[in-house]
């Protein structure tokens, strides 16, 4: 079977690696001059300092079925994680912190109520039965099948009253589970955080299971980075390609799917070479697809699905080189992965109705990567990289929340908004500016304008609200990752089980590829 997979993101490799390694011809076609889209890691400061373009935590692929798969022989191509013990923290006024470590005395030190530390240490112990429930369902197969066999395992281990507390989870918002559970507003704030990882404000219906995981699943096992930058993967997944007689051709941008009589044959490249194909994954966002498409589908209910797609708000990304890590007035936040900036769960909320009303927020929602605490070797010796998202960001904008910044184009007004996030940084550590080497900005649109998948800067390539994820996501009938078009196949973030760096669409569909 010859098979062309458009676009080189995680789950693009993924599926051309599986194919692969299966026996089957491959061809993986990339419109930039480099493989990996958000998975990529690049000198993009000075020399010797190497970032994380967009993705940085990889425990998602770590744990995913395709590594736990084909774990050696990822190995044997290079694929190296580094551990990390102190996954996250938050940081509040006057050198406050909370922050989960591996170390469970280390994490309880962060929480003075005693009846929160209580409810910490039993949402531990409740976390691996939960958490595997909750893993059959999210790796389930939307199809009739697989969520039936999802829901006779989550029956069987969790009983009937532990199934409908699932269910409860599953449909929550952030804000109710965090106060429903903690008493402490900062541990409201710092766990709901998460939720916006996902396009979860804080009062959206079903947000709460990524904080629920993300919450337990750092203080029990932590997470992963990769060795050197994210692209370890991108750079193992190729070379597996290659090693089974694949290729990843880059700088070959797709403009055309070819379809004829209802039944894919092949695409057309920009510079008018056409490719015959027995199967073509997509890994591309319902917008694109659509285009390349041109109208060839007969199914009007796809159709219309994929026009009426939702992204999620825009992020900014700045990549920092720096002479030292920052100045934390709360020192041990320099032992830490993660840094989340959102002190309230107001902040979260008010971020978030901001960037939806297109306004620049006045106080955004960050995380602060800190990746060269665990892994120096991505910045020169005794220096730093410092991965600073930004969320949530309007792509097109209608005005500044603080009344400060006039312009309304990203290309214009980027830099001084930059300052604004640089300068809340430093109500937390002071004198971060003055430790800068060398600064990187990406706005939204430069995101979109690199990947058109994120559309708008929508990293997570759709909101996962519950009326577009699960059986919904992209559309209904064919969240499995299969089109209209007979032998025409869709993966990525926009396809369930949805975002990150789990590559489950990409892994599933290879699997069922006939």
């Amino acid at each position: 079977m010859n098979v062309i997979v458009i676009g080189s993101g995680i789950n693009g490799l993924v599926s051309a690696a599986e194919l692969a390694l299966k026996g089957h011809a491959v061809t993986v076609l990339e419109r930039l001059d480099r493989p990996g889209g958000a998975v990529r890691t690049e000198a993009l400061t000075l020399p010797g300092f190497r970032h994380d373009v967009a993705a940085m935590n990889l425990s998602m692929f770590a744990g995913s079925g395709f590594h736990k798969t084909h774990a050696a022989t990822l190995a044997t191509h290079g694929l190296e994680f580094v551990p990390v013990n102190r996954p996250f923290a938050s940081v509040f006024p006057g050198g406050d912190y909370f922050g989960v470590s591996m170390d469970l005395q280390e994490t309880l030190a962060t929480i003075p109520d005693p009846d929160d530390q209580a409810a910490w240490k039993a949402g531990l112990e409740a976390f691996p039965g939960k958490a595997g429930a909750l893993v059959s369902l999210l790796s389930a197969r939307m199809t009739k099948g697989g969520l039936t066999k999802a829901g006779w395992q989550v029956l069987r281990s969790q009983g009937v009253e532990g199934t409908l507390d699932l269910l409860k989870l599953l449909v929550s918002s952030p804000r109710n589970w965090v106060e429903q559970t903690f008493r402490d507003p900062r541990l409201h704030a710092a766990l709901a955080t998460w939720g916006l990882h996902l396009d979860f404000a804080p009062d959206i219906s079903g947000g709460a299971i990524f904080p629920f995981l993300e919450s337990f699943a750092g203080q029990a096992m932590g997470m992963v980075i990769g060795k050197g930058g994210a692209d370890t993967v991108t750079r193992a997944l190729v070379k597996v390609i290659e090693s089974r007689g694949g290729q990843v051709r880059c700088s070959a941008e797709v403009t055309r799917i070819d379809v004829q009589a209802g039944v894919v044959k092949g695409v057309v490249l920009a510079g008018g070479e056409s490719l015959p194909a027995d199967r073509v994954i997509a890994n591309v966002a319902p917008g694109l697809l659509m285009r390349l498409l041109s109208g060839q589908t007969t199914d009007r209910r796809f159709d219309r699905g994929m026009k009426d797609f939702r992204h999620a708000p825009g992020t900014m990304m700045i990549h920092l080189a720096l002479s030292d890590l920052p100045n934390w007035q709360a020192g041990a936040l320099r032992k830490f992965a993660y840094v989340h900036i959102g002190p309230t769960l107001n902040d979260l909320s008010r971020t978030y109705q901001q960037a939806m009303a297109g306004l620049l927020p006045d106080a955004p929602v960050l995380v602060v990567g800190q990746p060269t605490v665990f892994d120096p070797s991505r910045a020169p010796e005794g220096q730093h990289t410092l991965w600073v998202q930004v969320r949530c960001l309007p792509a097109e904008i209608r005005g500044d929340a603080a009344g400060q910044i006039q312009g309304r184009h990203w290309a214009d007004i980027k830099e001084a908004y930059a300052d604004r996030v640089i300068a809340q940084i430093e109500q937390y550590a002071p004198g971060l500016a003055g430790q800068v080497l060398g600064r990187h900005v990406v706005s939204p649109l430069d995101l979109e304008a690199e990947n058109p998948n994120l559309v708008g800067g929508d990293q997570v390539c759709g909101s996962h609200h519950l009326s577009q994820n699960f059986l919904f996501r992209p559309v209904r009938g064919f969240a499995d990752g299969h089109t209209p078009v007979k032998g025409l196949f869709m993966v990525g973030a926009a396809v369930w089980p949805g975002g990150g760096t789990g590559a489950g669409s990409g892994f599933m569909v290879a699997q069922d590829l006939r």
